[in-house]
C-alpha cells in the first residue's frame, strides 16, 4: 500500500464525533463531566490524530474507538487539573519568576481560606459602616515596619514607578543616571515607563560613573524629580561611582525637588550576614530622607505581586489621589496576603523562621546537607539501581532579578535514570501530579534542597515513581483502620 493510500485508510477509519459521543464506554466520562467539555475533548483527540497521521502516514496510530476514548479521558484529566498548581521547586532559585516568586507565609494561606469562603471586609470601616480606603490597614503596617510617614500599594512595582512619575513629574524632567536606566523582564524599560507617565527623561553621567555635579548641572526650571534606581538585575563593576541617596536628598532639599528611590527588590533587613551585600534596605532610604521609595512586594518582602510606595505623607497622599490609582489598585486577594506577610515581618525575633523567603535565604549550607543526604538515602532505598543518585555541593541563587553577582552555598541531589536523557527526565518530573522542577546539569537533573519546603521530599519520591511506572513509595500518613 502506498503512503498516500495508507494515510487515506487511517483517516477513513477515524470515528466521527457523534459516534464517539454515543459510545456506551464513554458514558462514565459524560456522567462526571459536562457534555460540552467531553465533546470538545473528542474533537481535540480526533484532530490530534489527523495531524499526526498527516505528519507521519506510515507510523503506528491507534485510530480505534477505544484508543480515541483513552485520549479523551486523558484530555479531560488534563482539563480538570489546576493550571496554577503547587510545584516542588528544586531549581535552587529562591525567587523563581516562573514558579510564582515568593512562597507565602502560612498565615496568608489560612487568611485567604477564611476570607474567601464568603464576603470579606475590604473597603468598609466596620465601626461606622462607611467606605474606607482598602490600603489603610496595609499603610499602618508598612509605616511601622519601615519608619515611613505614609504608604500605599498598587498592583506591581512597575505600576508604582508609573504612578509616582505621573504624579510628581508629568510634563517635567526626571533626572536619572545613565547607568540606572534599567530594563527588567517583560521588556520593562525605565525610559519607556517615563514616556508613558508623561515625564521627560534627562539622563546624566556615563554608563559607569555619575557624580553629584552631574545632577546639579542638569537641574533646571522644568526639573520634576531626582530619580535613583537600584540596578536589581545587573551590576556595573570596576571603575565606577554613583551618588548616594543622602547626597541626592541634600541636593533636592536645597533645590526644592523631590527625590525618588526605586529600590526594586525590597530588602527590610541587612542581607550581608548571609553573604549578600548588594541590597540597600528600605529603612536606610527612608532614614536618608527620600521623598518616595518604591519596592516590589513579591521579591525580598515575600508577599504576593504588588508595588509598595512609601515616603513623606504629603507626597504619598498626592499619589493616592491620582486618578490612575483606580486602574492600578490592588484586589482583596493581594490585600489579604500582604497584611499577613507584613505582620510576620514585624516579628523581628522570629521572622527568619516564620517567613519562607527569609528562611530559605538565611539557611546555612551545613543545615541543608543532612536533608540532601536523607533524600538521597530514600531514593536509593525506594528505587535501587533504577535511579542513580548522588549528593553534590552546589550554589543557589536568590533570583527574582536580585543580587545578580551573588550566590549561596547549598547541597543538591543529582538524578539519572539509565537509558533516559537528563532533559527527558526533567520533563517527565515536571509532568507528574505534583510537578518537580529541577535544573539539568552535566547530563543529570539536579534538585537543590535549599528551595525545598516541608513535605517536598515525599513529592519527589512520588514523581520518580510516576516516571518509572512504580507504585507509591511514600507510606500513607493515615492511621491504620
Amino acid at each position: 500500500m502506498t503512503e498516500s493510500n495508507a494515510q487515506a485508510e487511517l483517516l477513513r477509519r477515524l470515528p466521527a464525533v457523534d459516534k464517539v459521543l454515543r459510545e456506551e464506554s464513554l458514558r462514565p466520562l459524560l456522567d462526571r463531566h459536562p457534555r460540552e467539555a467531553v465533546a470538545a475533548e473528542v474533537r481535540k483527540a480526533l484532530k490530534g490524530l489527523r495531524d499526526r497521521i498527516a505528519a507521519d502516514p506510515g507510523g503506528a496510530h491507534d485510530v480505534s474507538l477505544p484508543g480515541v476514548i483513552r485520549a479523551v479521558e486523558e484530555g479531560l484529566a488534563r482539563r480538570a487539573r489546576p493550571a496554577y498548581m503547587r510545584v516542588v521547586n528544586g531549581t535552587g532559585i529562591v525567587l523563581h519568576t516562573g514558579l510564582g516568586r515568593s512562597p507565602l507565609v502560612p498565615e496568608a494561606a489560612e487568611a485567604l481560606s477564611s476570607a474567601l469562603r464568603g464576603y470579606s471586609r475590604l473597603a468598609m470601616d466596620l465601626a461606622t459602616g462607611k467606605r474606607k480606603n482598602r490600603e489603610d490597614d496595609l499603610k499602618s503596617l508598612l509605616c511601622e515596619l519601615t519608619g515611613a510617614e505614609s504608604a500605599t500599594v498598587v498592583n506591581n512595582n512597575a505600576a508604582a514607578t508609573m504612578i509616582v512619575l505621573n504624579t510628581l513629574a508629568a510634563g517635567k524632567e526626571v533626572i536619572c543616571a545613565r547607568g540606572q536606566l534599567v530594563e527588567i523582564g517583560g521588556a520593562f524599560r525605565m525610559p519607556d515607563v517615563m514616556e508613558m507617565s508623561g515625564a521627560k527623561l534627562k539622563e546624566i553621567g556615563t554608563t559607569n560613573k555619575v557624580h553629584l555635579r552631574d545632577y546639579e548641572k542638569a537641574i533646571g526650571p522644568d526639573t520634576g524629580i531626582l530619580l535613583k534606581v537600584h540596578t536589581s538585575n545587573y551590576r556595573i563593576v570596576g571603575f565606577t561611582s554613583e551618588v548616594s541617596v543622602q547626597e541626592l536628598v541634600t541636593l533636592g532639599r536645597a533645590k526644592g525637588i523631590p527625590v525618588v528611590d526605586d529600590l526594586g527588590s525590597g530588602a527590610i533587613l541587612d542581607f550581608s550576614r548571609f553573604g549578600i551585600d548588594e541590597e540597600p534596605t528600605i529603612q536606610d532610604s527612608i532614614r536618608a530622607g527620600a521623598d518616595v521609595v518604591c519596592v516590589s512586594a513579591d521579591k525580598l518582602l515575600g508577599g504576593s505581586q504588588g508595588g509598595i510606595i512609601l515616603g513623606r505623607k504629603t507626597v504619598v497622599e498626592a499619589i493616592r489621589k491620582n486618578p490612575l490609582m483606580r486602574a492600578l489598585r490592588i484586589g482583596k486577594l493581594t490585600a489579604i496576603v500582604l497584611e499577613q506577610t507584613f505582620k510576620v515581618l514585624l516579628d523581628a525575633e522570629n521572622r527568619l523562621r516564620r517567613h519562607p523567603v527569609l528562611r530559605l535565604i538565611s539557611t546555612p549550607a551545613e543545615a541543608i546537607e543532612p536533608k540532601a543526604r536523607a533524600l538521597h538515602g530514600r531514593i536509593v532505598q525506594a528505587f535501587g539501581g533504577k535511579v542513580s543518585a548522588e549528593v553534590l555541593s552546589e550554589r543557589s541563587e536568590v533570583g527574582g532579578g536580585t543580587t545578580p553577582t551573588k550566590s549561596l552555598p547549598t547541597w543538591a541531589v543529582s538524578l539519572r535514570v539509565p537509558g533516559m536523557e537528563a532533559g527527558g527526565l526533567a520533563s517527565l518530573l515536571r509532568l507528574q501530579e505534583t510537578p518537580v522542577c529541577g535544573r539539568v546539569h552535566k547530563d543529570a537533573v539536579l534538585l537543590d534542597l535549599r528551595t525545598f519546603l516541608d513535605g517536598d521530599e515525599d513529592d519527589v519520591l512520588r514523581a520518580l515513581a510516576g516516571v518509572l511506572g512504580a507504585g507509591d513509595p511514600v507510606p500513607s500518613a493515615r492511621p491504620p483502620a
